[in-house]
């Protein structure tokens, strides 16, 4: 542990930004599972409600800085390849 107090408190920020960064990441995987069973299920409507709130979440993470933009881009990506699976 840092003896500097501006150190000690930087420690406690780090952690609870990390946390918070870890919260977005994991969302964004549960959304995604919930996007491809909802594909599968081939109901229509869920799945796309499903994309709507996965895409707008993982932009809300990279404005965050959680995610990089190049992740939030290829992630954004995959999901619409999997939506668009569901029509085809």
């Amino acid at each position: 542990m840092a003896n500097i107090h501006s150190q000690k408190k930087r420690i406690l920020r780090s952690e609870r930004e990390r946390l918070e960064n870890r919260h977005y990441t994991s969302a964004v995987r549960t959304y995604f599972r919930r996007l491809e069973a909802a594909v599968a299920a081939g109901d229509d409507a869920a799945a796309d409600t499903e994309h709507r709130e996965l895409v707008s979440l993982i932009d809300k993470a990279v404005k965050r800085g959680a995610l990089h933009r190049n992740t939030g881009a290829r992630k954004k990506s995959r999901a619409s390849r999997v939506r668009r699976g569901a029509t085809d």
